[in-house]
């Protein structure tokens, strides 16, 4: 790999025990429309086959760097300081690009020089990789620091491409910060950088029932301690956000817990981040659609068995056939 030109892009994909999906995560990276990148793989000292599926894919542009367990964030920076790329992008284990992203957002920052982080939008798939949902499909080229304070906009660690002098100035990921560390990550970019958009959905994010986004009680506790460190940094101008900031966070706990496997827990846990996201904004009330579904996906969460719910929500959907999917779901 040493004596290969240099590469423009360096992908880094973490990997722990990913045996079921890494194989076709990778084929998404080699597959790009762009074809002057590496691609590191960082055996996060897996337990299973990873290593054996990742080491048999045979591509000059793939190399394979293994370590003892350590989690992900330090997986990335692990991957950072061996590559050699002018931007970089990561993608997560059990994630999937579209053909086109890399070419996509190198062209976005090629065209906008003053920006360092280019982002698309994310399509969410089911465990077999079907579709399940649209993401939020936010839009901003420039100053992408308030709402990003507010709300991790790029929804996963997947998403974008970083110039590489921005990543060295602003330092690795926070594994302090876990599961958050992807939500800091882009404020520290947003803090000195432009972001600009690519207005298509070129991230397939995975919901995967053992993925750490399943975790409600462990993203809330991690998510806190960011916003918390988060607006000790933000300006006094900012404040007022805060409050904003955890009722959002609280509106999507809500709906993620009411996402993992169907459970009189995961009711109560849903209906515990219900109440919180309308402590913070009684304005969550007048968001009556979205708001009104999570009441009703609590309500039969916590009265019905599991086989029962999952019935009544088939019927319902093919109900509501015709009714577009809620972003937030």
């Amino acid at each position: 790999m040493t004596n290969n030109p240099t590469p423009l892009i360096s992908v880094i994909i973490p990997a722990y025990n990913a045996e079921k999906t890494i194989r076709e995560t990778i084929a998404s990276v080699l597959n790009q429309t762009f074809h002057n990148f590496e691609l590191i793989v960082v055996n996060d000292g897996s337990q299973d086959s990873t290593l054996d599926i990742v080491s048999n894919i045979k591509d000059p542009r793939l190399q394979v760097l293994s370590y003892k367990n350590a989690g992900v964030s330090i997986s990335r920076n692990r991957g950072i300081e061996k590559a050699r790329g002018e931007f970089i992008s990561f993608l997560d284990a059990d994630d999937l690009w579209t053909p086109d992203k890399l070419e996509a957002q190198l062209k976005a920052l090629q065209t906008n020089p003053q920006a360092a982080v280019a982002y698309s939008w994310v399509d969410y798939i089911h465990e077999d990789g079907t579709f399940f949902h649209p993401g939020h499909y936010v839009m901003i080229n420039g100053n992408a620091y308030e709402r990003i304070l507010v709300q991790s906009i790029l929804e996963n660690g997947s998403n974008p491409l970083i110039r590489r002098e921005a990543l060295t100035k602003v330092g690795g990921f926070n594994p302090s910060l876990t599961p958050a560390e992807d939500w800091d990550m882009w404020l520290r970019l947003a803090k000195h950088y432009d972001f600009v958009t690519v207005p298509y959905a070129q991230i397939l994010y995975r919901m995967s029932s053992n993925s750490a986004s399943t975790n409600i009680v462990k993203m809330e506790k991690g998510s806190l301690k960011f916003i918390e460190h988060a607006f000790n940094d933000a300006p006094e101008s900012l404040q007022h956000l805060k409050k904003n900031a955890l009722s959002t966070l609280y509106h999507y706990l809500t709906f993620k817990s009411l996402e993992s496997p169907s459970s009189r827990k995961n009711g109560i846990i849903a209906m515990r981040c219900f109440g919180n996201a309308i402590k913070n904004d009684l304005s969550t009330i007048w968001k009556w659609q979205p708001m009104s579904k999570a009441f009703f996906k609590i309500f039969t969460v916590l009265l019905l068995p599991p086989e029962q719910y999952k019935k009544l929500k088939t019927i319902v959907k093919k109900l509501v056939i015709k009714e577009p999917v809620n972003q937030l779901q």
